[in-house]
């Protein structure tokens, strides 16, 4: 690994995934920078308890996504796919939690107006986390019908990557991206909405 310094993070993302551990301890460095980004961008969408900082989110997102036996990240970009993925399931695990200390309280229904603002520009206070839990569960829902408009959502809404990104991520066309895009809008919005209804 002497010759390394030269690597991408591409290459040291395959030299991880064939089962070369030490890549971690250049990997991280180079992407430690861009993954504080990712983690702030969640972070401010979360407002409230600030007990799980963008700090804490980079470094639990990161000890997830290396401790996995096979880390399956064909590129930079989507690595950091994945990343945002992992960070979105943190940040839903803490809302969760949240409500969980709050069961029996008297929690907010979702309105349209909530639902309107998803997936972009959503801002989440702590009293508001039934909005991310039923965001999850939609989620999880569409990766099960369609897992690649899952994914879609995953890099735009989580990962906040362009159009452009989110295409070299997945393999996609840019204006496949962007018709899926609308597509997995309009069916997180009937999701929603019905979720909030009932």
């Amino acid at each position: 690994m002497a010759q390394s310094k030269q690597m991408t993070v591409t290459d040291l993302l395959h030299e991880l995934e064939g089962g070369n551990r030490a890549a971690l301890e250049e990997l991280f460095p180079l992407i430690y920078a861009e993954l504080r980004t990712l983690a702030r961008r969640q972070r401010r969408r979360w407002r409230g308890d600030s007990t799980l900082n963008t700090t804490a989110l980079v470094h639990e997102a990161y000890v997830k996504l290396v401790g996995q036996k096979r880390l399956e990240a064909r590129s930079r970009t989507h690595f950091f796919a994945l990343a945002a993925k992992t960070m979105r399931h943190i940040l839903c695990n803490y809302a969760r939690d949240r409500l969980r200390q709050k069961r029996g309280g008297d929690l907010r229904r979702l309105t349209l107006a909530d639902i309107d603002a998803i997936p972009e520009n959503l801002v989440i206070s702590e009293e508001q986390s039934q909005i991310l839990v039923a965001l999850d569960g939609a989620l999880q829902q569409l990766e099960k019908e369609d897992k690649g408009l899952s994914e879609i959502v995953e890099c735009r809404f989580f990962g906040a990557m362009s159009i452009a990104d989110t295409a070299a991520a997945l393999g996609l066309s840019a204006a496949t991206v962007k018709r899926h895009w609308a597509l997995a809008r309009a069916w997180l919005y009937r999701e929603m909405r019905e979720r909030a209804a009932g």
